[in-house]
């Protein structure tokens, strides 16, 4: 059986993104508005997206411009709060990404019961945030070590 079949119930999921808005620590975070008006567009986002019919939602923080492959605690523990103030409302099997901290987004499924994750765990990369090369093997001994094997 496949992860999706597993995880969402079907082989042909629609997984649709809740981008978070800029969060706390990223350049672009609107200090007048706060983190409830993140939560609040969060909310309205997610609830779109499953009123459309959506198989899984995955939660990432597309606006933590530039972006870093080690993000700061700041970033993971403003995602969790999103999430955890939504979990009353997602009704659909979700996922996180924390842009592109592979070990960061392990570390936030495991604090929300994320079913599953999107990151890059092998290559070397030129991208518009730099060179980044990867290391799995790091990144797998993570996993293991918080007890995130169940994390697709």
């Amino acid at each position: 059986m496949s992860w999706l079949k597993e995880v969402i119930g079907t082989e042909k999921a629609v997984i649709a993104m809740c981008h978070l808005r800029a969060l706390p620590g990223d350049p672009g975070f609107d200090t007048r508005k706060g983190m409830n008006w993140v939560i609040d567009r969060a909310h309205d986002d997610l609830m779109a997206l499953q009123n459309g019919g959506v198989d899984a939602v995955m939660f990432s923080n597309e606006f933590s411009l530039p972006y870093l492959t080690k993000v700061r605690p700041e970033t993971t523990a403003a995602m969790a709060r999103i999430i955890g103030q939504l979990m009353s409302e997602i009704r659909v099997p979700f996922g996180v990404n924390v842009l592109w901290d592979p070990v960061a987004s392990f570390d936030l499924a495991m604090a929300t019961d994320a079913k599953f994750i999107r990151e890059i765990f092998t290559g070397a990369y030129a991208s518009d945030f730099g060179v980044w090369d990867t290391n799995v093997g790091e990144t797998i001994r993570h996993q293991h070590r918080i007890g995130a094997g169940h994390v697709k």
